[in-house]
């Protein structure tokens, strides 16, 4: 007998999953879609609340800090300090009545409106100065959380001084540590009359920053040199970064100018001439040689340098040189020193002679010229 065919589902008929599950029934795909379902909801919601409590949240972010620094904390090297007479802008978010643009007094403080006492200034970084005034408005109950930003704006006592040999002699504004060769940049080069050495007279921000970066002390005092000698020449040729010397504000550079010798009398080109070496030995024939020679009618027998010298008559004394002589072979080169004037007499009736001489000549080629 033949087994009677199940009817075959249609669409309402109800599926697995709508049947209840018996013991040792398979669930319907309902079910495993939604084991699955509460699976992944459980991994992002652990996922989430990891990354939850690592990152802060935009409104629990707190407001920026108004400074880090102590007042009492000690500033770095090249850190800048604010000085008398400085201009500092203070500016103080969202209280635009305060910020403004103050001059340090010289004793040293700025007075702020509405505060009862000025503020001490001097000796402080920006950063300092900034977390003085906020914590001054604070217990003034001016302002519950101050931000305070402080910058000095021109300075005085923040600058180096450049002189000497240099194409531009004058005081330039320096904030932070630079070095010789940038100074000496900025103030043109050398001039013509420079030497090979520069002084440099450290101030007092130099030697703190020195002293407490561990630099080269002197000896005798056990403290950081306050005039220190850089040899130019050396410099410039190799390129020695040991004498390339950190420059800090309030330093003094000063390039020694060469040693002159002057030329002057009966000479074809009359002036002064610079040594270009310290250790250059200047003589009278070197000195007649840059002077280009002398004249036909110099008096050779009766030259004299005529060096300063403060025990001397008028401060100054008289060297007799007979050139006629030295020129021969006859007699040693004198030495002469930076600032020596080597003077050579011009005869009179030798010029006299010269210049008929040469009118006679002129008339001569004359008579010629008019005869052809």
């Amino acid at each position: 007998m033949s087994q009677p065919k199940k009817p075959e589902p249609s669409a309402n008929t109800p599926r697995d999953h709508a049947s209840p599950v018996g013991p040792g029934k398979t669930p319907g795909r309902a079910v495993r879609a939604l084991l699955a379902a509460i699976v992944v909801l459980g991994t992002e919601a652990l996922i989430g609340g990891q990354q939850s409590s690592s990152t802060p949240r935009e409104d629990s972010v707190s407001p920026p800090a108004v400074a880090a620094v102590s007042p009492g904390a000690q500033p770095r090297a090249q850190e800048m300090l604010v000085s008398p007479d400085d201009l500092v802008e203070v500016s103080i978010l969202d209280v635009p009545q305060m910020s403004r643009v103050y001059r340090v007094s010289p004793g040293g403080e700025i007075v702020l409106p509405l505060l009862a006492q000025p503020i001490a200034a001097v000796g402080l970084t920006p950063v300092q100065l900034s977390h003085v005034i906020a914590e001054k408005l604070r217990e003034a109950g001016l302002v519950s959380n101050p931000y305070v930003t402080v910058e000095v704006k021109e300075s005085r006592m923040h600058s180096v001084t450049v002189g000497g040999a240099v194409k531009r002699a004058q005081i330039y504004p320096l904030f932070g540590g630079t070095t010789l060769l940038d100074v000496l940049s900025q103030a043109g080069g050398l001039g013509d009359e420079a030497g090979n050495t520069a002084t440099i007279s450290r101030g007092a921000v130099a030697l703190r920053a020195l002293g407490s970066a561990g630099g080269p002390v002197d000896a005798a005092l056990g403290a950081p040199p306050q005039v220190i000698t850089v040899d130019l020449k050396r410099l410039l040729e190799t390129g020695d970064p040991a004498l390339n010397v950190d420059i800090y504000p309030g330093d003094r550079v000063m390039v020694q100018r060469a040693g002159i010798v002057y030329v002057v009398g009966a000479v074809n080109r009359v002036g002064g001439f610079p040594l270009k070496d310290d250790q250059e030995q200047m003589t009278v024939l070197k000195g007649i040689a840059l002077a280009q020679d002398l004249k036909p009618t110099a008096i050779r027998e009766k030259a004299v340098i005529i060096r300063k010298r403060p025990g001397a008559p008028e401060g100054r004394e008289e060297i007799p040189v007979d050139l006629k002589k030295i020129l021969a072979g006859r007699a040693p080169d004198a030495a002469m020193q930076p600032n020596d004037i080597l003077f050579v007499p011009d005869s009179t009736g030798k010029k006299a002679l010269r210049r008929a001489a040469e009118v006679a000549v002129q008339i001569s080629t004359g008579l010629i010229l008019w005869r052809r």
